[in-house]
């Protein structure tokens, strides 16, 4: 997992929204990122997925990992409905650099 956390940080958390301008973190001890928190279940689900469509691995995502989070109620998430959800906001970025990662192309 330390290979997916060092690339998603050099990649993700150095462009988000919520990253100071050396690429820190900002979210305080009351937030958390979701990337970071479910990390092990992200990569779970692009590593057994059958699907290279990217909407269908979002699904997937969504079954295993949203369903999980404690800002999902009935299905509906107020982080991902205000364009606030990691997860969400990158994740095409994230998809891409686990595969990057798994591909040795980024250590």
């Amino acid at each position: 997992m330390d290979n997916y956390l060092k690339a998603l940080k050099q990649n993700v958390c150095s462009i988000c929204v919520d990253s100071n301008a050396k690429g820190g973190c900002t979210l305080n001890e009351k937030e958390t990122c979701a990337v970071e928190l479910f990390l092990p279940e992200i990569v779970n689900v692009i590593h057994s997925s059958h699907s290279e469509d990217f909407r269908e691995l979002y699904l997937e995502l969504q079954e295993t990992v949203c369903v999980k989070c404690r800002t999902q109620e009935d299905g509906n998430c107020y982080l991902r409905e205000d364009a606030n959800c990691s997860l969400d906001r990158y994740f095409s970025l994230i998809v891409e650099t686990i595969q990057k990662v798994d591909a040795g192309l980024i250590n």
